[in-house]
């Protein structure tokens, strides 16, 4: 991931929905991963979008191929292992969600990573286990901040360091990052990915904050030790350059 990219993640961080009026709601994006380079169609972004629609807050993706066609390879091995997720930044903070105020970027992620389960809560697959489903596509919030640890101008999701005791959404899976299982199913058919959360869900104003879109892979560390998830892979970005132009409905 370039300093560049790094940079304007931070710049949103800090900003607030200021100037939101004259924002396009939705993010219409060009063909190709970053710098025009060729994309996977299933993570070649075309159109991102945040509604409110009735109850619910509607984080919508739509994809050049078939959203979720492409899941990473299983390897057996927790450490090490990739996951792939459509993710949307905000400049919503952190504790709209349950974590504490101005931790990071909070991103909403659809998710599918064969290696390892991180939804104790919930039973993906159905087949009575709430543990060996990793593989199903399912949601996150993360907070994301940048570590030169995961390469240069690179990201991860916040690491929370041993002794620290944060506050902590009620569906945080134990990890000892910052994520949350909030057990909110991707609807993922066709070109579209799609997550619905009750509006209530969100401590905070939502119309006119800014989102963008991103498709990436995510590594955990292979010692499993800080900083366990890293972003290693950014496959495409909505805005061309992670600017935040999007504004929620």
């Amino acid at each position: 991931m370039s300093e560049r990219l790094r940079a304007l993640l931070l710049a949103a961080a800090c900003l607030g929905p200021a100037g939101a009026a004259a924002a396009p709601a939705a993010i219409e994006s060009p063909p190709g991963g970053p710098n025009g380079a060729p994309a996977e169609p299933a993570f070649d972004i075309v159109r991102t979008e945040i509604r409110l629609a009735g109850e619910y807050l509607v984080f919508r993706m739509q994809v050049a191929g078939r959203a979720g066609a492409v899941v990473p390879t299983p390897t057996g091995r927790q450490e090490g292992a990739e996951a792939f997720a459509y993710v949307w930044p905000t400049r919503l903070d952190s504790a709209a969600v349950g974590f504490e105020p101005g931790q990071g970027i909070l991103a909403l992620a659809a998710t599918a990573h064969p290696d390892f389960d991180d939804t104790p809560l919930e039973d993906e697959n159905g087949d009575g286990n709430p543990n060996n489903d990793g593989g199903v596509w399912h949601s996150h919030w993360v907070v994301l901040v940048p570590d030169e640890a995961c390469g240069p101008g690179a990201l991860k999701v916040r690491d929370i360091p041993p002794g620290a005791r944060p506050r902590l959404p009620p569906t945080w899976p134990g990890l000892p990052i910052l994520l949350d299982s909030p057990g909110h199913r991707p609807a993922i058919a066709g070109p579209v990915a799609e997550i619905r959360i009750p509006r209530a869900r969100i401590a905070a104003e939502t119309a006119g904050v800014a989102f963008d879109g991103v498709t990436a892979g995510l590594r955990v560390n292979a010692s499993l030790h800080a900083p366990l998830l890293c972003v290693a892979r950014v496959f495409d970005v909505a805005s061309g350059g992670l600017t935040l132009p999007g504004r929620i409905e």
